[in-house]
């Protein structure tokens, strides 16, 4: 599969249902970063009125693992990819529509040619950071992300 958002949102409906009910969406993907949106909204609210923070995890690791997927299926290569630990901060209460950006799109490709080239598993820490329509950070998450060539 060619991942572009349309293609990747369907892909979510199929495999991911709890983040695509929720409205978690791909937006943007390109070599260098990827744009993941989702709106507050009754589905994915807290108690204390603001998004919960599963639904922003699972927003931000989305723009984290959209870039693997996307290096993985252009490689050409039967990798494995898992999420080894992560790592969150709250700055702001998160309402409206919040996006999400990754831009560590050259780092992602060359962790794959690296575990292409060297056999071994290859680990790497990525960013994601949530704003809010004011441009306001509202949550950045860290994922490190394992990849492994498999034989």
């Amino acid at each position: 599969m060619k991942v572009t958002p349309a293609r990747f949102n369907i892909f979510m409906f199929f495999k991911l249902p709890s983040a695509w009910w929720s409205g978690v969406r791909l937006h943007e993907i390109n070599s260098e970063k990827c744009i993941v949106k989702v709106r507050y909204r009754w589905i994915n609210q807290n108690p204390f009125k603001s998004m919960f923070w599963a639904i922003q995890g699972m927003a931000a690791e989305m723009t984290t693992g959209a870039f693997l997927t996307r290096e993985i299926e252009s490689s050409g290569y039967n990798i494995s990819m898992l999420v080894a630990n992560n790592t969150a901060k709250f700055t702001k209460k998160a309402t409206g529509k919040i996006r999400f950006v990754c831009d560590q799109g050259i780092e992602v490709k060359n962790l794959i040619k690296r575990a292409i080239t060297t056999g071994d598993g290859q680990t790497l820490w990525l960013n994601s950071k949530g704003y809010n329509e004011d441009n306001v950070m509202v949550s950045h998450f860290s994922f490190e992300w394992s990849v492994k060539l498999r034989k």
